[in-house]
């Protein structure tokens, strides 16, 4: 320590009070350059006298005297460049120690502006020149204070490391201009760092200043804007000094103890408190026997103890955690280090007009610890351990700045004289000209601050020994993004990302935050997304909403999943059948229209209907295709047509089938009066068109009015493509006339259910139109309370059972004869069937008393019903060797009209 003690005596020179000028370390040249430098951490505040007095300076910081020397060097370095020689200049300077405290360095500004009388002199030669720009100070406090009373004078001052964006206003700091950016980009850089790594819960540290509590808000509204939280802010008293210290620093500790979950602590303390901090936290954890490991975490450190390895003590890395620090920008130490160099090697027999090196030999060679040349090299080495390319790059710019801007007023005219230079000449070019270092263009801005980004470091530790050299990334101010320097710096950046600093547990996607009132908006539980909303990121504040329309999800879904689009579709196992029996039904249909269509002149054909047999048939090709339009995604077509398609086909079916009955009912069982009526009513064309055009005037009206359209009926989790009716009255009035007609057959085909059996059609409509009947009143109720994809299926399946009874009932008998029983299907064997019911009925009658009359000469009465039923038929006859011819019409009354010839 007596090395550094000489450093010290030789640093900070005595101030005369008797005077009021500080006389510091000092070497003349035409202009001189002002340097205030906390070479000392505080002051000694015991003597509090009412008098004016100096207080002595305390606790020397071997750092800060590498900077006044990195001042020294570069003004020796641009007073040999061609820059000054060419002007006839030189640069002197005074660098005078603040000791950290705003009342020192106020006496170091003031002795900066004093004026002295050089007339009284009565020499001019011993006047000491003015003092045309300041170099400093370090701190944002002393550097408010010290700008304040610059300002008076509108001397330019030049700081190479206090940050406080407070000193940017320049309506409060005209002359303040810095070689830095200011805090506002520093915080901008550290939250984007925490939001990098998502560390959203943090804690702070800072000192009570204008630099701790500028940098205190400034970081708390741009973590906020990125979602991170601020679990607890300790703020630390300005001075070590002061009595609520320990107590300060102790509260702290175990605040930070107390948070395990806060991982991640931002400081922006200085290296003093930040040394007393790391010595209380190792009390309080080997006092309360826990695992050092409670107190290690993330320290994310600013410029103002970044490069400070020495605050961590006899603490490992270890113990201490990861530590994160901004740093300025840096440059070439070479120049400095030479200047070093040649410290050692100069001796003190060397120290041409530095005073500062004349007072250092003078108190080295005092001591008899080391030689001359160990002591210097011993003092020398420790001092290089304390260098950082970052601050001596900050002082050499503000010395080239001032250089260039005095060379430039002064290449036009004369300079030497002392008041020739004013010191606002030297500011207003600062401002309007860049200056250049190394090569390298640097322009101050609009607010005197000049913005090259910050390094990013990460301390390392070589046994127990850190280093803070290792920069691993580039933060830059303009797109607010971070550049890993190498692959090695990648891997070891990236290792932060296994530390999590969080007060809940992130939200997978599918979850949202729900805080409670009162709490961090970074406190919160984890809540499941309800039905129907999404969240497809972590961390999300609220789930968003699908489209309801075509989308769903289920609880706790990370996106929304389409909704499935259902129809009775072609691939649908129920539909492929049912279209089966539709294809069979319409070949089966078309083969009998064949059959019938050879067969036309057959009794059996002609027994059938004849051509309204062709008519029912094609009506049924109709029916059926008219199911396979229930088939497949609807569109607006099919589901007009197929409705309306059903009702008329069918219609026309059921009106063919009514007049078959009644052509039937009319020859065998009404009286001749009623038969006389009802031959000239009967038109059958005319009644299966009036029939028909009734259905089709009612579908008219309902495709115009209120017709059948295809919609979507939307579920929670499908799309059903299916057709409304438009109007189900109207679709009730569609298949209620239907139902009427096969009704009005059902009750005509009732009544003549006993008629010969190649004519009794009467029974298979009887049973087909009561198959229709049934299953359509089955169909209602099912209809109305069936809903989805099996809706259509419920119709087409009614639709293919009417047919297919018709079918089955009224064609497939006569086709089984045609094909199997042609000896049935001859007009002898037609005359036989009839013969026989006309026997069996004269027989009933004459058991039941009636008053029928037979003939005695063995002619038995027959008769036959033509085409025209109508019209009596001849029949033959012959019983015993007699043959009758008879004319035979018979009533419901049992009267009957006879006339016979003899064969």
């Amino acid at each position: 320590m007596k090395i550094w003690a000489a450093i010290i005596i030789v640093s900070l020179s005595a101030v005369s009070l008797e005077t009021g000028h500080a006389a510091g370390i000092e070497a003349r040249g035409d202009v001189l350059i002002g340097g205030i430098f906390p070479i000392h951490a505080d002051i000694d505040r015991k003597n509090r006298s009412f008098a004016p007095h100096l207080q002595p300076c305390v606790r020397f910081e071997e750092r800060r005297l590498g900077r006044a020397l990195a001042m020294i060097n570069a003004i020796e370095v641009v007073n040999k460049s061609p820059l000054m020689t060419d002007v006839n200049m030189t640069l002197g300077y005074r660098i005078l120690d603040s000791c950290s405290d705003v009342s020192t360095a106020l006496r170091a500004a003031a002795d900066f502006t004093h004026q002295p009388d050089c007339s009284r002199a009565g020499s001019t030669s011993s006047c000491s020149p003015p003092v045309i720009a300041v170099i400093g100070a370090s701190y944002s406090e002393i550097s408010i204070a010290v700008a304040r009373h610059l300002t008076l004078s509108m001397v330019p001052q030049i700081s190479y490391s206090s940050t406080a964006v407070i000193l940017s206003d320049k309506s409060r700091f005209p002359a303040f201009m810095r070689t830095i950016p200011n805090d506002r980009h520093q915080t901008t850089a550290m939250a984007s760092l925490l939001s990098t790594f998502r560390w959203n819960w943090v804690g702070i540290v800072t000192t009570d200043g204008d630099y701790g509590r500028s940098a205190l808000d400034h970081f708390v509204t741009e973590a906020s804007e990125r979602g991170i939280c601020v679990a607890f802010k300790s703020v630390l008293p300005q001075s070590v000094t002061s009595p609520e210290i320990n107590s300060a620093i102790s509260n702290t500790a175990q605040t930070i103890l107390k948070n395990p979950k806060v991982q991640v602590i931002v400081s922006f303390a200085k290296p003093t408190h930040m040394m007393y901090l790391y010595q209380e936290l190792q009390h309080r954890v080997l006092t309360s026997r826990l695992n050092m490991q409670s107190m290690t975490r993330v320290w994310v450190a600013s410029d103002s103890w970044s490069t400070s390895s020495s605050v961590t003590g006899n603490l490992t890395l270890q113990d201490v955690g990861h530590v994160v620090g901004f740093t300025f920008k840096r440059g070439d130490l070479t120049s400095f280090s030479e200047y070093l160099s040649r410290l050692v090697a100069a001796g003190p027999g060397s120290t041409g007009n530095n005073s500062l090196l004349r007072e250092i030999y003078r108190l080295m060679n005092s001591s008899r610890e080391f030689s001359d040349s160990e002591l210097m090299s011993e003092a020398v080495n420790r001092l290089r351990e304390h260098i950082h390319a970052n601050s001596v790059f900050s002082v050499e710019m503000a010395v080239s700045a001032i250089a260039q801007a005095v060379a430039s007023i002064c290449s036009s005219r004369a300079c030497s004289t002392p008041g020739t230079l004013q010191p606002w000449q030297v500011l207003q070019v600062l401002h309007s000209q860049d200056f250049r270092l190394r090569d390298e263009r640097f322009q101050f801005d609009s607010r005197g601050d000049l913005n090259l980004g910050y390094d990013v470091t990460m301390w390392r530790s070589q046994g127990r020994n850190i280093h803070v050299h290792h920069v691993v990334a580039e933060y830059h101010p303009n797109n607010n993004t971070f550049r890993y320097t190498n692959h090695s710096s990648t891997v070891l950046f990236q290792d932060l990302q296994s530390i999590t600093s969080k007060c809940s547990n992130s939200c997978v996607p599918g979850e949202f935050k729900k805080t409670s009132e009162g709490q961090h908006t970074c406190c919160y539980e984890c809540t499941n997304c309800t039905e129907n909303y999404y969240s497809n990121n972590t961390d999300m504040d609220q789930c968003l909403s699908c489209d309801f329309d075509t989308e769903w999800s289920p609880e706790g879904s990370s996106s929304c999943v389409p909704k499935k689009r259902l129809s009775f579709s072609w691939q649908n196992g129920f539909a492929a059948v049912l279209l089966a029996f539709s294809a069979l039904g319409i070949l089966l249909t078309l083969l009998v229209s064949a059959l019938f269509l050879h067969q036309r002149d057959t009794p059996v054909v002609k027994a059938a209907g004849g051509p309204l047999s062709q008519v029912i048939l094609f009506s049924l090709v109709v029916s059926y295709i008219s199911a396979t339009l229930f088939v497949g995604r609807p569109n607006s077509f099919q589901c007009k047509a197929r409705q309306v398609l059903f009702g008329i086909s069918f219609t026309l079916c059921v009106s063919c089938i009514l007049v078959k009955t009644l052509k039937i009912l009319l020859a065998f069982k009404f009286d001749p009066v009623q038969q006389e009526v009802l031959r000239r009513l009967y038109k059958p064309y005319l009644i299966v068109t009036f029939c028909v055009a009734l259905q089709a005037a009612a579908c008219i009206c309902w495709l115009v009015l209120k017709s059948p359209s295809n919609h979507v009926t939307r579920s929670p989790t499908t799309l059903l493509a299916d057709c409304h009716e438009g109007s189900y009255l109207a679709f009730g009035v569609m298949l209620g006339y239907i139902a009427v007609l096969a009704f009005v057959c059902f009750v005509c085909a009732f009544k003549g259910r006993k008629l010969p059996q190649q004519y009794n059609e009467a029974r298979f409509i009887t049973f087909s139109m009561l198959l229709y009947l049934i299953s359509w009143l089955l169909f209602v109720p099912i209809y109305v309370t069936t809903t989805g994809v099996y809706l259509p299926a419920v119709e087409m399946v009614v639709i293919l059972i009417s047919n297919y009874g018709i079918l089955s009932c009224h064609f497939f008998p006569k086709c089984y004869i045609i094909l199997f029983k042609r000896q049935q299907n001859t007009n002898s064997a037609f005359r036989k069937k009839i013969y026989e019911y006309s026997l069996k009925t004269s027989e009933a009658v004459s058991e039941s008393g009636g008053s029928v009359s037979r003939q005695q000469s063995g002619c038995s009465s027959v008769s036959v019903v033509a085409a025209d039923p109508f019209k009596p038929a001849a029949v033959t006859s012959c019983r015993g060797g007699t043959c009758c011819t008879v004319l035979h019409r018979c009533s419901g009354t049992r009267h009957c009209l006879r006339r016979s010839t003899s064969m």
